[in-house]
């Protein structure tokens, strides 16, 4: 009996399914919390620091672009909590999709994977995919165990059993991508809230400079610069949080896309395998 054991133990290890394992931060609007403290923080004790200022008590008379930004109003806060929200998801994302992508070239590994298909090498091309680590690896893997079973079953017809594998690809294909997609959307809504909000501030800003004109007798020319300065950071701050959400959006999103072509291209080569050869 103990003879026995030792030999099946080894047979459920070399089933034992590949994961891509991909991590990351589950919830965005934990992040968007914590960034949003630390940007009040920030504009308290950074951007309203007495010495940044001529008049220290009153906050006036900016010294340095630490004093005006923070003659930005009450949206500044929020645009650096978008800021730093749509950093620490790009990092977030970076290492995310890194661990996903697995180890060694992608390219490479859907041509050597193809090639032991080629070479009807089932095993070699199970054994690429568990060296790969990564989720184009987990996604064929999957198929391949498939590939196996059905090359066992006496059942099914041909159709049925092509069929059976296409759809454990798209099913595993499914499991995998909502990880590699997360936080993603928040990063495309910060796209456009970004420049919003920056657009909400300076609209705030130049209501002040109007008010300050259409005062009676001679303009305020604090008050003028005081809403003039409040437009022009905000729209600076609202476009630096769009711009870099928007490049890191489209930089993930072409990422995810080549692992998705890969995935297809590795899919279509097992399916023709199968139908070419059974």
């Amino acid at each position: 009996m103990a003879e026995q054991t030792n030999i099946q133990k080894p047979q459920t290890a070399a089933k034992k399914e590949v994961s891509s394992k991909v991590s990351g931060i589950k919830s965005a609007s934990l992040v968007i919390l914590v960034c949003f403290i630390l940007a009040v923080l920030f504009y308290l004790f950074v951007l309203g620091a007495p010495g940044n200022f001529k008049d220290t008590v009153n906050k006036e008379g900016p010294l340095n672009l630490l004093g005006t930004v923070y003659k930005g109003g009450v949206v500044v806060p929020v645009l650096i909590t978008c800021f730093l929200t749509v950093i620490v998801l790009c990092v977030e994302r970076w290492i995310a999709l890194g661990k996903a992508k697995g180890k060694g070239n992608t390219t490479k590994f859907v041509e050597d994977v193809k090639a032991a298909l080629r070479n009807h090498d089932l095993a070699k091309a199970e054994d690429l995919c568990r060296k790969q680590k990564g989720t184009v690896g987990a996604v064929v893997y999957a198929t391949l165990q498939k590939y196996r079973e059905m090359e066992n079953d006496t059942i099914l017809s041909k159709e049925q059993k092509v069929a059976s594998i296409q759809a454990t690809l798209e099913e595993a294909t499914a499991l995998e991508m909502p990880a590699l997609q997360q936080n993603l959307p928040v990063l495309a809504t910060l796209t456009t809230l970004g420049t919003l909000i920056g657009l909400f501030g300076t609209v705030l800003g130049m209501i002040k400079s109007f008010q300050a004109l259409s005062a009676s007798g001679a303009p305020d020319s604090t008050e003028l610069s005081t809403g003039i300065s409040e437009a022009l950071v905000n729209t600076a701050l609202g476009i630096a949080t769009a711009a870099l959400a928007l490049i890191g959006y489209n930089f993930y999103t072409n990422k995810i896309d080549n692992m998705t072509y890969a995935i297809d291209e590795l899919g279509f080569s097992t399916v023709s395998t199968f139908s070419a050869t059974h």
